[in-house]
């Protein structure tokens, strides 16, 4: 069993990763940067290790003596300021890579993601030949564009990284998607686009660790891989089954694309040039994940990693209904 060093720890994948890395008999040291985020590391079963980002040498000392590393530390979201996209996304993983390779790290696993293609056109059957969107007028997209493309970089003879890329992250522990659109719909903001009949691709949790640990055993060094759940899913008939799990009924309200485009482009733009408080009520990003169809083709993680889907579609939300449960781990 081997010692590993996690960033983003306290994070929703982070902590499932923890848990799952645990399960698997390694022992684990995580990245805190608050006593809050310590807890929670600590909760999932790892050490944890003071200190941020823009720390290396705090990220050095906890990654001394590890075999492997899982960079899943991240800026979220679809509204936020350059320097923070940046300082987070980009220079944080330079500094984590810069730290677990002299620290002697063997292998570096980064947390991708789809919106790494994301630039404001359908993905439709999408792999991992489709070029990076480092231009993508979505900051979270282009700086984690940038990061993967750093990543990728950095792997040589004695130090290997490889990159898995989720998309639409969902299960037990969701501290981003499914609270937000909770949160919408209860205060009345939420709205079909176009009627939500786009496809989609979806990654539960408990895949997107599998193919994280699957990548840091079998990976090829300097690749990528896409892993979802497998067959896409209509985007309204899934998010409608992730708010019920939630016991919200979906609106009914619905929107034409060219006005959701028109508002979001248009927020954005008043929202960049005048000191407006708060954040755009729609932003191209959400736009683009809202109304557009985004289908993942998983054929290279099959063929390279072994890779297959722990849990189904229909088990996840049953799992969420029933309010959670502990991580799968393969066999």
């Amino acid at each position: 069993m081997a010692e590993v060093f996690v960033t983003g720890g306290s994070g929703f994948i982070g902590a499932r990763l923890i848990e799952r890395l645990r399960a698997d008999g390694h022992t684990v040291r995580a990245l805190a940067r608050s006593s809050a985020a310590a807890e929670r590391v600590r909760a999932a079963g790892a050490e944890p290790v003071s200190g941020e980002l823009a720390d290396t040498a705090a990220m050095r000392a906890g990654a001394d003596g590890c075999e492997l590393a899982f960079h899943a530390a991240a800026t979220l979201g679809d509204w936020g300021s350059r320097e923070d996209f940046e300082r987070g996304n980009v220079q944080g993983t330079e500094n984590a890579l810069k730290a677990c390779a002299e620290a002697g790290v063997r292998r570096f696993v980064h947390v991708g993601t789809e919106a790494v293609l994301l630039a404001g056109t359908p993905l439709v059957e999408v792999d991992e030949t489709a070029p990076l969107r480092v231009d993508s007028p979505a900051l979270y997209s282009s700086t984690k564009a940038r990061a993967e493309r750093a990543v990728l970089a950095a792997s040589g003879d004695r130090f290997e990284t490889v990159v898995v890329r989720p998309r639409f992250v969902w299960g037990p522990g969701d501290t981003t998607l499914l609270p937000i659109m909770v949160e919408m719909v209860r205060s009345g903001r939420f709205a079909w686009i176009a009627g939500g009949h786009h496809r989609t691709s979806t990654t539960h949790v408990d895949n997107t660790v599998e193919g994280l640990v699957l990548a840091a055993a079998r990976g090829r060094a300097g690749n990528a891989y896409f892993v979802t759940d497998g067959e896409p899913v209509v985007f309204r008939e899934f998010v409608t089954a992730l708010l019920a799990s939630e016991g919200v009924n979906a609106p009914s309200r619905s929107i034409p694309a060219p006005l959701a485009h028109a508002l979001a482009a248009g927020g954005e733009a008043a929202w960049r040039a005048l000191p407006l408080p708060g954040r755009p009520p729609l932003t191209r990003f959400a736009y683009w994940v809202s109304s557009q169809e985004c289908t993942i083709r998983i054929d290279k993680a099959r063929a390279q990693l072994g890779y297959a889907p722990v849990k189904s579609i229909a088990d996840g939300l049953a799992e969420l209904s029933a309010g959670g449960a502990a991580p799968t781990r393969s066999t």
